[in-house]
């Protein structure tokens, strides 16, 4: 019976991926943001290194800069707005709906999401490698490489809901959880390496950085990308699987008490 209960979760990531798939011209209009900021950055980067006079920068040259780029963008771009559907479903009363149901709330929200952010993630990472191969040309592929890449990006989805879902539970407490929301999607974009490597931040800074979860959300999977390697994918996994210990510790905690203020309050 359990495992037959296990099984559903799987169904919701599907159902959601299929519900994104009919709204392919909705999701696809997002796309445009990527053209043009890969667009921008090509040009700053060309500039950036024609000044400097090298060949890489933070062990990239300007061609895997840019397929770096095209990957940190799929990632950021393909994020579902899951601390604002949390925040709703807590505002809403829907969530004590939602418990009524022979479903674990956290478990059900994660694999829809998973389930939606592959298909976003898939068709942010098709615009920006057409876009990438048009305005650099290609880089060094090999099966292996991109089989390391594609072991990096579910543990980064996984870790990326984990911190979504903590700020939606914050609605329990707050009257407005956006703010929150607008910050963490900030610092990911910024200290997660987005734009920039980790390479090219200030040496006192990068310790700091990489001890940080946000990093090995964005700039770990891509760098393994342009520059796959398995000892780099082993530290990334260690990296990913702690960062998601501490935050599942964290969610079961705030979603426990949280719980008790539903079941204090009846509903």
């Amino acid at each position: 019976m359990k495992f037959v209960a296990t099984r559903k979760y799987p169904w919701l990531g599907l159902i959601a991926a299929r519900s994104n798939m009919a709204y392919l011209g909705e999701v696809a209009t997002r796309t445009l943001f990527l053209a043009v900021i890969l667009y921008i950055f090509l040009q700053l980067w060309r500039v950036t290194y024609s000044e400097t006079g090298a060949a890489t920068l933070g062990g990239l040259t300007l061609a895997q800069m840019l397929w770096y780029l095209a990957m940190t963008e799929a990632i950021t771009l393909s994020t579902p707005r899951v601390a604002q559907e949390v925040d709703q479903d807590v505002r809403t009363g829907a969530l004590a709906v939602q418990l009524i149901r022979p479903l674990n709330y956290p478990l059900a929200r994660l694999w829809m999401t998973l389930g939606e952010r592959l298909v976003r993630f898939g068709l942010n990472a098709a615009v920006g490698s057409v876009l990438a191969l048009l305005l650099v040309g290609p880089i060094s592929f090999t099966p292996v490489g991109l089989l390391l890449f594609a072991l990096a990006l579910p543990l980064a989805f996984v870790l990326d809901f984990l911190g979504n879902f903590l700020i939606g539970l914050a609605a329990f407490w707050i009257e407005d959880t956006s703010g929150l929301a607008l910050i963490y999607s900030r610092v990911t974009m910024i200290l997660g390496g987005m734009l920039i490597p980790l390479e090219l931040f200030p040496e006192r800074m990068q310790p700091i950085l990489r001890a940080l979860p946000f990093a090995w959300i964005v700039y770990g999977p891509a760098h393994m990308f342009v520059l796959p390697d398995l000892a780099f994918l082993t530290n990334l996994a260690l990296r990913q699987g702690i960062a998601i210990g501490v935050f599942a510790v964290l969610v079961a905690l705030v979603y426990r008490v949280a719980l008790g203020r539903i079941y204090g309050t009846g509903g």
